[in-house]
This record gives C-alpha cells, structure tokens and sequence, in this order.
C-alpha cells in the first residue's frame, strides 16, 4: 500500500472528493460576524449543496448556526426530510401547483408569486387540512421569476386575505450585487414595494453573499448565503475587502499506471500534446469529463505530487486523463494527485478552473456531483 493511501478513504474508486466541515465552520462563522445577532441566517444548499452533499453537510450548517435552509425544487426539500433534517426548508425557485401537497405533507415552504399559486394554496388547504406557509417572491429586477415590485403589495395582501396561506417571508434576489448601480436601483424598486404596506411581521430578505457582504443596509430580518458557504468568492465591487472564506472541495485520484513515453509522442484522443524530452513519466489518474471535469481545460491545468505542481498533458478522456510527473522523485502506482485544493504549500483553486474556461465558480462544483464519491474529513484550520 502506497504511503499516500489513507486508511479513512474506503471507496471503490481511486478517485473521490473531499469536503472539509471545518472549513464550512469556519465560513458561517465568518459570515456570522458579517450580520447582526438577530439577523437570521439561510443557508444555500440548493444543487445538493452546490455539489458537496447537501444530506451531509446540512447538519454542519445547522450546528453552525444556519436557521434555515433553501433549496431550489420540492425533490430537493424532501431528500432533507428523508435524511432527518428537521429544520425550517424553503423552496427558493418555482414548484408546480400539483406538488403544494408534498410540500404541505412533509413542512416543506413555498415561494409564490402567481395567482396559480394562491390557487394552489387554497386546493392544498382542501386536500389537506394545512395552511400553506410561503415566502412571496418579488421581482425588483432580477427578471427571472416573481411578481412585478409595483403589483406585489396588492399581491401580497391577497395572500394575507387568503386564510389557508400563512407567510413566513417576503423576499427578492439581487441581479448584481458587484454593481452598486444597478443594486441600488434593485433597492429602490423594493423599497418602493415595502412603502405601500405593512410587511413588518414577516421576514425580509434580499441579500446573497455578495448582497451581505456589500451592503450592510439590506441584511433586513434574514440574508441568505450560498457560495461563500463553500468558500468561493462571489462576483464583489474592487472596493469590497476580499472575505476570509476557504475553500471547502477538494478533488483527488491515486494513480493508476506510469509509463516512461520517448520523445515527440502524442498523448490521448486527437494528439493535442506531444512529449518535448527525452524520456517523459505520464501518470495516468482515473478521473474525466463523465466525473464533471471540463473537457475544455485540457493541457491547461495542473495536478500536485508529492507537494508540487505536475502539468496535465492530452485530451481529458471520458474516465481518464495523464500528467507529466517527469520532475517528482519516487513517485509510484497508488500516489494521490490532487486537482483541486491542498497538497504542502502549494494550492489549486476552483476559480483557477472557472478562470480558464472563462464560467463562474459556481459551475464547477456542481459539475463535480456526477459519480464520484465524498469523504468527509475535518482539516486543522
């Protein structure tokens, strides 16, 4: 057994994810110290938390003092419920009508905006016997879902008129937090919204991370945090200091094969890189694009042995890819390369990655979800 081969990864592949609750820890009680005492904090963990496993590290952000959590379907609001999660859960995107009941049945909240939901709400009411607790979603210019900010106090008081529903929120979602212009025409329009009634009984909320983190003056009742969570940077004005997040997903594989390649050989699909020394040692990991890594960043990105950098080399196949470790000394079959986060001193970030494909860091981690399997460790911070 390789000295790399740690007794606590017990998968049944030599690749796997890594994700550090200590790290997640740390970022809530980073961001914690962002708000006030009594602002309540949501916690993101829609896409099965952002690709690290929602089921898993829910628990985590519960005991970090997360007072509830948003998810983006009623699918992903029930896989909670089933693992035990008993905390508050909001479906933060559109769910269809015929579902309010599943929703109902197992404490699930909704986000209205249409009168099709107020319907809904009230044929839930007659199935069930429940009132249907909702957050009402206003478009203040995000133009993706919710009602218009000018027609939302009407709405709004429908829903208050409606007995069968019960509002636990009122909410918008910032288009551009980076941008205070466009925020603070985002802030105007719902400042505009709240003037025209009296909403002070239900929970407000409107900033994201980059919302919490660049303006103070929208924390409100709740804010929401998501990609800071997993300790990647949202999109921020220069004028914002950069948050002390860290990172919480890393990626690795034990090599397979090593293979000594003489000079001006071409390596994988298309013969996209051609050795350039005398003798080259490819390693060879079993990780690829069907594991939801970007078939685009081959040739471009880097792997770490034995605490240095070892360039990936040839197409990224669909369960493979190789890695020039001509440089590292007694490296053997069984050797974990990591692609992303810590090995030593040196470090691979997602961003790196999203930078080289020119996407968002967020896209990353979700794209990692596909088959590969999570350990959980707790890292000293």
């Amino acid at each position: 057994m390789s000295k790399l081969r740690m007794p606590y990864v017990q998968t049944r592949r030599d690749a796997w994810i890594e994700i550090d609750l200590s790290a997640i820890e740390h970022n809530i009680k980073f961001i914690k110290n962002q708000i006030n005492r009594d602002t309540k904090l949501m916690a993101v963990v829609k896409a099965d938390a952002y690709g690290h496993d929602s089921t898993m590290v829910s628990p985590t952000l519960l005991a970090s003092g997360v007072d509830m959590l948003g998810v983006a379907s009623i699918d992903e609001g029930l896989q909670l419920r089933n693992s035990g999660i008993e905390a508050p859960i909001v479906v933060l995107g559109s769910a269809p009508e015929w579902a309010f009941v599943s929703a109902v049945q197992n404490n699930i909240q909704l986000s209205i905006f249409t009168e099709a939901h107020i319907n809904a709400c009230i044929d839930t009411f007659n199935k069930t016997g429940q009132r249907v607790e909702v957050h009402i979603k206003v478009d203040t210019g995000m133009h993706r879902i919710g009602v218009e900010y000018k027609k939302a106090p009407q709405f709004v008081q429908k829903a208050l008129d409606t007995d069968c529903i019960n509002i636990k929120g009122i909410f918008s979602h910032l288009a551009c937090a980076e941008n205070p212009k466009i925020s603070l025409m985002q802030e105007k329009n719902w400042e505009e919204f709240l003037s025209k009634g009296g909403f002070s009984d239900q929970f407000l909320h409107i900033a994201n991370t980059a919302g919490l983190l660049s303006y103070k003056n929208l924390h409100y009742k709740m804010v929401r945090a998501g990609i800071g969570i997993y300790g990647l940077l949202p999109d921020l004005h220069e004028s914002i200091a950069k948050p002390d997040f860290k990172q919480v997903m890393s990626l690795k594989g034990r090599i397979a094969h090593i293979q000594e390649i003489s000079k001006d050989e071409g390596i994988s699909y298309s013969y996209s890189y051609r050795t350039n020394k005398p003798l080259t040692k490819i390693a060879t990991i079993p990780l690829g694009y069907a594991d939801g890594i970007p078939r685009a960043l081959s040739n471009k990105i880097f792997g770490i042995l034995n605490g240095k950098k070892v360039p990936q080399i040839g197409n990224i196949t669909m369960d493979q890819m190789m890695f020039d470790i001509t440089d590292i000394e007694n490296s053997n079959v069984g050797d974990v390369i990591t692609l992303l986060g810590n090995d030593g001193e040196e470090f691979i970030s997602i961003d790196d990655w999203a930078e080289k494909i020119g996407t968002i860091n967020y896209e990353i981690p979700c794209r990692l979800k596909l088959r590969l399997p999570r350990v959980f460790t707790r890292n000293q911070l």
